[in-house]
């Protein structure tokens, strides 16, 4: 999360240096700056001014329980918190867990999501090598963060069930001044621009003109694509953008609908 979210900012066209064991930085080009802070003391710091922004982990954010507010989901560092036991113990549902001791470095969300479903378990809150806790036989299954499943695999686990789904999130204070809510402003609409322009693709294609109609319906655009005519008679240029949910689509109903030479290119920031 810290190289994606030091990408993001950087990306934005925020100047900084964080060099190795540097815990605060200023930005030379924007008024903005940077502590370095461990994931689990974010929410606190946030919550108590220190910081007035932070960017953290949903999962993190949510077990702290801080009252801080949420500006905005940022769409990296996805994973999920997951319940897992032993890989050759059988397993039907939830209600395996009634009774049963389970070990997690997040208390508050699984006691939530066991209240929910009716079921009482013993909670034995621990910090780091969660999943070795079934093997040393301190816990009957565990209940961590799971991003591939490899490192449950390697400790001879299974997942069973997810309880919560987690990415970064740009978080705040909740009594920022007005001088500082407008430099959050600012940095949002940065923020946006990156992540619109990393969710689109810019295409550019050849065309029959007897085609045209039915290209511009296949990519509309931001508000309509830009046609330019072509040298050989009959044929124009089309420039557009595509959603990249959409991408692999779009393109194959452009090839069917006549369209040739197609090139895409990604954007770098889109302000719309």
């Amino acid at each position: 999360m810290s190289d994606d979210s030091l990408s993001l900012v950087k990306e934005c066209g925020i100047k900084f240096y964080n060099g190795t064991g540097k815990l605060i930085s200023a930005s030379t080009n924007f008024p903005v700056e940077f502590l370095f802070l461990r994931d689990d003391d974010i929410p606190g710091y946030v919550a108590d001014g220190v910081a007035d922004l932070g960017i953290v982990g949903e999962n993190e954010m949510v077990e702290k329980a801080k009252d801080v507010a949420v500006l905005k989901k940022l769409g990296f560092s996805k994973c999920r918190l997951s319940l897992a036991i032993p890989r050759g113990v059988a397993y039907e549902d939830v209600s395996y867990f009634h009774g049963k001791s389970i070990a997690t470095s997040y208390p508050r969300i699984l006691q939530d999501y066991l209240e929910s479903h009716g079921i009482r378990a013993d909670i034995h809150e621990i910090s780091g090598s969660v999943e070795i806790a079934p093997s040393i036989g301190l816990a009957d299954g565990i209940c961590d963060i799971v991003s591939s499943g490899s490192t449950l695999m390697m400790n001879g686990l299974k997942e069973v069930e997810e309880i919560f789904k987690s990415e970064a999130v740009l978080i705040a204070n909740k009594n920022l001044s007005a001088e500082k809510l407008s430099i959050v402003d600012r940095l949002l609409f940065r923020i946006n621009a990156v992540q619109k322009g990393k969710s689109n693709k810019y295409v550019l294609l050849n065309a029959p003109n007897h085609a045209l109609e039915k290209i511009i319906a296949l990519i509309p655009g931001m508000r309509s694509p830009t046609i330019l005519p072509l040298a050989q008679p009959g044929w124009s240029s089309v420039h557009s953008v595509l959603s990249e949910d959409q991408f692999w689509e779009n393109i194959e109903e452009l090839r069917a609908a006549g369209a040739e030479g197609i090139l895409v290119v990604p954007i770098e920031k889109m302000v719309v």
